[in-house]
């Protein structure tokens, strides 16, 4: 059948399930955007910037468990690459069509020609350019295998102007179903390997699992808990892998690490004889730049990742395993079963260490500085009111340390989604707008004044969309973060870099249409958060914090410093 380069690409998304697609309109793509508007019924998520666009993207596949499709303009091609930087790291697949001028008119010094394929090369796993419409379904068939197969990542799809609108005789026209999810394949760990790491686990006095989020990314959640209970092995997870199991089982350790450990979890790691790494990449943030964990002359190292050059990266191992998650702890699982059938251990319950940390940060009282209100008290408020269907997004900052340590995923799954793989402002808001259109729940986006001012166009994107969508702003008019690490690591006394003026913000989301609260106080908290929840639309709260270097929260390193100079901090 013949049809055009626009039709054939819209026909292979129909075929691959996709039914969203995130971007923003440009002049290159209006032949697409013709074809489409007559014939498909894929709905096309328009935000005012192609940033918002690529981290909603990738938000939108982490929840969805499909890949992604997003789409630019040669105008804005270069604005993508914040979402599919943190995609890339995060193993998250995104398909990321990007429009261009015809071929070799960048040569020409046309308009918007930049060498596109070039610039994703580094950060997709592949870089395709579409110069054929014949090409065009064997390629995308290509780039949503390539995308969910193995470490999954995003694939860029360049497609110059001309191919939306040229005809060809199309004769392939289908998908590989199996491609329309991830991970596509689940391969299992090499089975001796599986053994051996077994019998490390037996044989330990005080082993732990720590799981990143490759186990969310292989929805490992049933496999992590049955090995766990098999062998009664407490599981941690680091900051993207909150919600790999329920952090109220009695073996979760909850949240570990630099960005949101707290103390109980990061003491327990450390006393381990046997850690076994599920789906981590052992970056710096996850291991407190690599001093997390004991001597590795007395502790025993395990590591399973799909990413062959994850395993081993940072740490010496007894055992390393290249596979599937949930594939391979399921057949670690049938091992023990098969090979262990009476194997019995002592029930180990962590739920009155955990609490009793927990209720030590929600009583300690401390004082606050003047006009500022404790987020510790917003992060307990919101852990009681949260439903199960609920999705929190937040953002490197004091918006995302709180609830990362404080705040209970109570039901397995990608709950809570942060960019902590790049760590760049502008995430939680897109990432919320992108999670509100994957389900139906409600969606909470923590934000700081640092990070707002990258995303406040798209506030109109969030009210046009009618989603449940509540962005809770933690203000305190700096650069909280670079604010902390000069003073409490650099000892500098005054940081020149970081404060800036402040803006009315309630003023600026009630002219956008969005519901608005101020909390000034803490008896306020519940009441204003209760109601937005409810809400069903565009939300806005904000609250005064102090900066993190005036109450330091759970980052080891600050602590440590705020211990010595008995600083005001939580741990």
């Amino acid at each position: 059948m013949k049809m055009n380069g626009a039709a054939v690409i819209l026909r292979m998304l129909e075929l691959h399930g996709v039914r969203h697609v995130f971007g923003l309109p440009g002049e290159t793509t209006i032949g697409w955007y013709k074809e489409w508007q007559k014939s498909s019924d894929i709905e096309y998520v328009l935000t005012r910037d192609e940033r918002t666009a690529s981290y909603a993207a990738e938000a939108y596949a982490k929840v969805t468990g499909r890949p992604a499709v997003l789409e630019a303009p040669s105008p804005g091609v270069t604005h993508c690459t914040p979402g599919i930087t943190e995609a890339y790291l995060s193993s998250v697949p995104v398909i990321y069509f990007s429009s261009d001028i015809p071929v070799n008119q960048d040569k020409k010094h046309g308009l918007t020609g930049v060498d596109q394929t070039a610039m994703y090369a580094s950060i997709c796993k592949e870089s395709f350019y579409l110069t054929n419409v014949r090409d065009i379904p064997h390629l995308l068939r290509r780039a949503f295998r390539v995308a969910t197969s193995g470490r999954p990542a995003p694939v860029h799809v360049r497609v110059p102007i001309n191919v939306f609108h040229e005809e060809a005789e199309i004769h392939d026209l289908y998908a590989e179903e199996e491609y329309s999810a991830y991970p596509a394949h689940r391969p299992v760990a090499d089975h001796g390997k599986i053994r051996k790491a077994v019998a490390a686990l037996l044989a330990a006095e005080k082993p732990v699992i720590i799981c990143g989020q490759g186990a969310l990314i292989s929805q490992a959640t049933d496999a992590v808990l049955a090995l766990a209970e098999l062998l009664q092995i407490p599981v941690g997870t680091t900051t993207p892998g909150k919600g790999t199991i329920p952090e109220t089982h009695p073996l979760s350790l909850r949240v570990i690490g630099a960005r949101g450990g707290m103390d109980y979890a990061n003491r327990y790691v450390k006393e381990a004889d046997c850690v076994f790494f599920v789906g981590s990449n052992t970056d710096s943030s996850g291991t407190n730049h690599w001093k997390l964990y004991g001597d590795p002359e007395r502790t025993t190292f395990m590591h399973l990742d799909i990413a062959e050059a994850h395993v081993g990266n940072n740490y010496p191992l007894k055992v390393g395993m290249v596979g599937d998650a949930r594939a391979s702890l399921e057949y670690m699982a049938e091992v023990i079963r098969q090979d262990h059938p009476d194997l019995t251990r002592a029930p180990l319950d962590l739920t009155s260490m955990k609490q009793t940390a927990l209720d030590a940060v929600f009583k300690s009282n401390i004082p606050m500085p003047e006009g500022t209100v404790s987020p510790v008290k917003l992060t307990e408020a919101l852990d009681r009111l949260l439903p199960a269907n609920a999705i929190v997004t937040a953002e490197p900052g004091v918006s995302a340390i709180y609830p990362s340590a404080l705040l209970s995923v109570r039901e397995a799954g990608r709950r809570y989604l942060t960019n902590y793989s790049m760590g760049a402002l502008g995430y939680s808001v897109p990432a919320g707008l992108g999670a509100s259109y994957a389900q139906e729940g409600p969606v909470i986006s923590f934000t700081g004044d640092g990070s707002i001012a990258f995303v406040l166009g798209d506030f109109e994107t969030i009210k046009r969309s009618g989603k449940n969508v509540t962005v809770i702003l933690t203000r305190n008019d700096n650069y909280g973060w670079i604010r902390a690490e000069a003073i409490l690591l650099d000892d500098v006394d005054a940081p020149w870099t970081t404060d800036f003026g402040g803006v009315d913000y309630v003023k600026v989301a009630e002219g956008f249409g969005f519901e608005t609260a101020r909390i000034t106080s803490a008896d306020q908290i519940e009441e204003t958060l209760a109601h937005a929840i409810s809400n069903p639309g565009a939300n806005f709260i904000e609250m005064m914090v102090p900066s993190q270097d005036k109450i330091i929260p759970f980052v080891p390193p600050w602590v440590d410093v705020a211990r010595k100079k008995k600083l005001p901090y939580f741990a």
